[in-house]
């Protein structure tokens, strides 16, 4: 209940941010600031949610290596892509938009999205 809670507020509070030149990047730095602004200062709220955040990515880039037709490739793609707007993360929400676009399994999109989750998970 405390995340629903939480994302939906952080939800309101990141839909001023999508327009920031300086949120259309990978920078890992962005998912932070987006959480920073929306929360304040309470690390442990940004924690959680920055947790919350990494497992919905890892489980929709799951979904995404396991596809094998083109409705559920695009499926995870637009979760994907979801889940970034819903942060303010826009690098992330346009290269699973591209995503979206590529044949179900495309190894090299696997990489990009992976490498693009990893540097949130890393910073």
């Amino acid at each position: 209940m405390f995340l629903v809670r939480a994302n939906a507020y952080l939800q309101r509070k990141v839909n001023g941010l999508a327009g920031n030149p300086y949120l259309m990047s990978y920078d890992p730095g962005a998912l932070d600031a987006a959480l920073a602004a929306a929360v304040g200062d309470d690390a442990g709220l940004i924690a959680d949610l920055r947790t919350a955040f990494l497992e919905s990515a890892e489980r929709n880039l799951d979904l995404l290596g396991r596809a094998r037709c083109d409705a559920n490739w695009q499926l995870a793609a637009y979760r994907l892509k979801g889940l970034a707007a819903s942060f303010g993360v826009s690098g992330l929400m346009a290269l699973a938009d591209e995503a979206a676009q590529c044949a179900p399994g495309d190894p090299k999109m696997l990489r990009r999205l992976r490498a693009a989750v990893t540097e949130f998970a890393l910073g």
